[in-house]
């Protein structure tokens, strides 16, 4: 069982596992370079245990203790862990210097995990020294409390890392999926033609985000799709399906939506911003 954890990346979604893993008895390290992300992050983890306390659902030991096992970073050399998840932008790039980096001063058993939504683990972990340690680890907003993560194997991954990161999803109180690396992994790959489908009648005029996800809650989906990508984050969820429109080389039927390219462009990302479909 990994002793220590890093988390890399203090948004939304690397805070949330960043809690879950605390949550869960983990030392966990929360690095950002951020200053103001780090800062804002203390506050959204924070305000969440409290809302645990509220609940009754943890005591004031167990928030108390839960803080003490995160520590928040902005030096990058303070990232030495037995699993490291990455959980920053969307950028190939920027995913693979960071992993090189932390690769560099982590011995060659650490096991780099991508929180990657969409981009290819196979392309990432051949830039990394040892690429058998490399392993996508798909957690789902919010992490602390979606039950699915996907673990996403490449050519590579070796069997030791599948099984760490199979058995920390376990210890996180998580159902694991294992499935190979392909354009939009399971999930991702299967829920395009939900919001774009959606896009799609919103541009042809045929109804507007409330109907529309009025009409799809009451088929039986939790959320209908804007509530849900406003959720997500339209950045993230753009991000993901212009990359699995070009993994799967520009079909028509999966071509991102200049109305979601627009909220991106104008910062309207949703919950996070406090405006995307829908006003919060």
């Amino acid at each position: 069982m990994a002793q220590k954890i890093c988390v890399c990346g203090a948004g939304t979604m690397g805070s949330g596992i960043a809690q879950c893993m605390a949550q869960h008895g983990f030392d966990t390290i929360l690095f950002d370079s951020n200053q103001s992300v780090i800062e804002n992050a203390k506050s959204f983890i924070e305000k969440s245990l409290l809302s645990l306390l509220e609940k009754k659902r943890i005591s004031i030991e167990d928030k108390n203790s839960i803080s003490s096992r995160l520590h928040f970073s902005r030096d990058i050399n303070e990232c030495r862990a037995d699993i490291i998840v990455e959980a920053i932008v969307e950028i190939e790039s920027a995913k693979t210097d960071l992993l090189s980096q932390l690769a560099s001063i982590n011995p060659n058993k650490t096991i780099l995990a991508t929180n990657t939504s969409s981009l290819s683990v196979t392309t990432i972990a051949k830039k990394i020294i040892h690429p058998g340690r490399v392993i996508g680890m798909h957690f789902f907003n919010p992490a602390t409390v979606m039950k699915l993560v996907e673990v996403v194997v490449t050519d590579y991954t070796n069997d030791n890392t599948r099984q760490a990161i199979i058995s920390l999803a376990r210890d996180l109180g998580k159902t694991p999926v294992l499935c190979k690396d392909a354009p939009g992994f399971i999930v991702n790959h299967v829920a395009r033609p939900y919001y774009i489908e959606a896009l799609h009648l919103i541009e042809q005029g045929i109804g507007d985000f409330e109907t529309i996800d009025t009409l799809m809650e009451s088929a039986g989906f939790k959320m209908g799709p804007f509530r849900l990508m406003d959720l997500i984050g339209n950045d993230v969820n753009f991000a993901v399906s212009h990359s699995v429109y070009e993994a799967m080389n520009k079909p028509a039927r999966l071509k991102p939506s200049r109305i979601q390219e627009k909220k991106v462009a104008d910062k309207e990302f949703g919950k996070k911003t406090g405006k995307g479909y829908y006003e919060y």
